[in-house]
């Protein structure tokens, strides 16, 4: 069983194999997009600058198909950013990792990593995990899903805000509770469909490995599903979080 590098810090704990992951995906994205864009042409554009379009056109598409056109130009970058880090994000933990054996206790920045108490639950000695997508840690997901509440309501109130707080109380008063409680729990099934699904693939790819050259066949398949799983798991958390944010700018027509 792996154990993760984690820092306590102020009350705080931050798993620093999560931490890498981030830093190492958010690199990967800007290095991408500027590539696809550091040299734009019309006559003839990059193999880099036609997945850049396509993508762009993809979410334009997304976003136009779900809300009003007058809303749609402005919630294009934000959909792009949010399908393109996930995606990578997803991939990164499939194709290596990283792991260190320790039989005693350390330290990193003056701050204990690893524990005499921790080295001795684990028999003497702990299999350090350094490497890992981002998306396959619940709090990863979790803050993902946060900026999607705060982009869906903070523009609810700007765009919107009649309809938007009188939305609460339909079809009437008595169904408030019931509004709220779907307002709070839309991004937690957000956070909790993208971390299951990446966490659980990674656990089995973890499964696999253990049998060893028998698991060779099985790992290359896996391995090529996991893109694919990764893909649509990218795909809907933005197409959701797109329609979440065009129910809080759009009102009803009646």
């Amino acid at each position: 069983m792996h154990a993760f590098p984690v820092l306590e810090i102020g009350g705080l704990s931050i798993d620093l194999s999560s931490f890498i992951a981030i830093i190492v995906t958010w690199v990967i994205v800007f290095a991408f997009v500027m590539a696809a864009t550091r040299n734009l042409s019309v006559e003839r554009p990059s193999r880099l600058q036609n997945v850049m379009e396509w993508a762009v056109e993809f979410v334009h598409g997304l976003v136009a198909s779900s809300m009003p056109l007058k809303h749609a130009q402005r919630f294009v970058s934000f959909g792009l950013t949010l399908i393109i880090f996930i995606f990578a994000a997803n991939l990164l933990g499939l194709p290596f990792g990283i792991v260190t054996d320790h039989h005693e206790p350390f330290t990193l920045f003056g701050v204990q990593v690893l524990s005499e108490q921790a080295i001795a639950d684990h028999g003497g000695a702990v299999h350090m995990a350094w490497w890992k997508s981002p998306t396959a840690d619940i709090s990863v997901t979790a803050g993902l899903a946060l900026i999607t509440f705060f982009v869906v309501h903070f523009n609810g109130i700007r765009l919107n805000a009649k309809h938007y707080f009188a939305h609460f109380f339909k079809p009437n008063i008595l169904f408030f509770p019931l509004n709220l409680l779907e307002t709070l729990v839309k991004p937690m099934t957000l956070a909790v469909r993208l971390y299951a699904n990446i966490f659980a693939g990674e656990l089995l790819i973890a499964v696999i490995l253990m049998l060893g050259i028998f698991g060779v066949p099985l790992l290359a398949v896996w391995q090529g599903f996991s893109i694919f799983v990764g893909a649509i798991q990218a795909f809907l958390f933005t197409i959701l979080s797109l329609v979440y944010i065009g129910q809080a700018v759009t009102h009803e027509e009646h």
